[in-house]
């Protein structure tokens, strides 16, 4: 007989999300930044170029981003648990605005030099992480159990749908404007982000008695490290999203197999690229129908299978459209995993836990995508792109493999 789990917070019937207040203010916060940020993500390394015609200058600067998240993680979250979530989200954005004025000051005055904005860059990044580790945290304290798949996924389609749209627009900005106006226009959308914050009611964290009074940072880190591993339901979902992020970054090779094997003109990858993500909306928009029909554990494991496929159709593309709906597919999947598995981690860990438990997995995760990014390119280098193919769907098939019968299909 199957035993359908179910998470530690109570059911609390609650209005729909669109009329909740709270859920519209975080949610437009998070448009209005998501949004903003494509502005300055697009405009900094195009900036650090112009200045010093380095591409590993702007190499640099990607690379500066990853160091928050990785080295980070584990002491933003036990600052996300040991303080106000709000207070957190609120002073993050706040200094996301004192970073963006200095930026466009320095520049305005012709003062701006590497080191600054490597410097500004390190510090967003930062901020940008804690602020979306105090996010998630805070959703168990505002919706009900039964509503965090759905809020979850109002928001993944809200930030797939302006990582979408927001790089084209901010090159347009730059072609028409200047780099000070992306800047700008990111610091105005920062600021109504940083209104919209203060006004969302998020209730104080609660410390179980036993566990009252602070003790050392290492501690704190020990716990939420504890808690994920000892945690049944959460540790193989996690693994999982770990390998999964290992498989695609030794997939996404993509852009240079359609260029070099495939001889795709730039035109044609944009199309590939877009109908990737039109993957991604779509699974984002469907999400919360689908839990309607199916227990959220068997989609976490259906998704398996079809990020399976995806990666299958890759051996078999000659077409760069071929590689696009492989692309479609396996994006498609790949965000209903995410979205389950954020709701998993938010239900079945204890909310005084979630910000250290949040930034281990999420440190752990990090890791595994750059290094496959690393492994692809060497394999491309001594053997071929079509062997890494083969490889990785090998791996995923391992995967669901060894998925099958674990107790997370029965999470209703």
């Amino acid at each position: 007989m199957e035993v359908a789990y179910q998470s530690e917070i109570e059911p609390q019937p609650k209005p729909s999300l669109w009329k909740q207040r709270n859920f519209l203010l975080l949610w437009t916060s998070g448009l209005i930044w998501s949004f903003g940020f494509q502005f300055y993500y697009v405009a900094l390394p195009l900036l650090i170029y112009k200045l010093t015609q380095s591409a590993s200058a702007m190499s640099t600067m990607r690379a500066i981003e990853f160091i928050p998240n990785i080295v980070f993680g584990m002491i933003i979250g036990v600052l996300v648990d040991r303080y106000s979530r709000k207070g957190v989200m609120f002073s993050t954005t706040l200094v996301q605005v004192c970073c963006m004025l200095a930026l466009v000051l320095l520049l305005a005055s012709d003062q701006l030099q590497i080191w600054h904005m490597y410097l500004i860059g390190f510090i967003i990044s930062t901020a940008g992480y804690a602020f979306g580790n105090a996010q998630h945290s805070a959703f168990p304290q505002i919706f009900g159990k039964e509503q965090l798949t759905e809020a979850n996924s109002h928001f993944s389609f809200a930030n797939t749908l302006m990582n979408m749209i927001g790089p084209g627009i901010a090159g347009m900005m730059i072609a028409w404007l200047s780099y000070e106006a992306n800047f700008i226009v990111y610091l105005v959308l920062l600021l109504i982000s940083l209104i919209l914050v203060q006004l969302t009611a998020i209730p104080k964290t609660t410390i179980p008695v036993n566990q009252k009074g602070q003790s050392s940072i290492r501690g704190e880190m020990k716990e939420g490290w504890d808690e994920l591993i000892q945690n049944k339901l959460l540790l193989a979902p996690t693994i999982i999203i770990l390998l999964l992020n290992f498989i695609n970054g030794l997939g996404n090779i993509v852009v240079f197999y359609a260029v070099d094997l495939l001889h795709a003109t730039e035109e044609q990858v944009g199309f590939m690229l877009s109908i990737g993500a039109v993957g991604g909306l779509l699974g984002a928009l469907v999400m919360p129908h689908l839990k309607k029909r199916f227990r959220r554990g068997q989609l976490f494991l259906y998704a398996m299978y079809f990020v399976l496929a995806g990666t299958l159709l890759l051996n078999f593309a000659t077409t760069w459209w071929l590689v696009g709906i492989s692309q479609f597919i396996r994006t498609f999947a790949v965000i209903v995993i995410n979205v389950n598995y954020l709701s998993f981690r938010q239900e079945f860990t204890p909310n005084h836990l979630l910000g250290r438990v949040a930034g281990t997995s999420s440190m752990l995760m990090k890791l595994a995508l750059p290094f496959g990014l690393f492994i692809s390119g060497i394999w491309a280098e001594v053997w071929n792109v079509p062997s890494l193919f083969v490889c990785c769907s090998i791996l995923m098939f391992l995967l669901c493999l060894g998925m099958r019968g674990n107790p997370i299909g029965n999470v209703k």
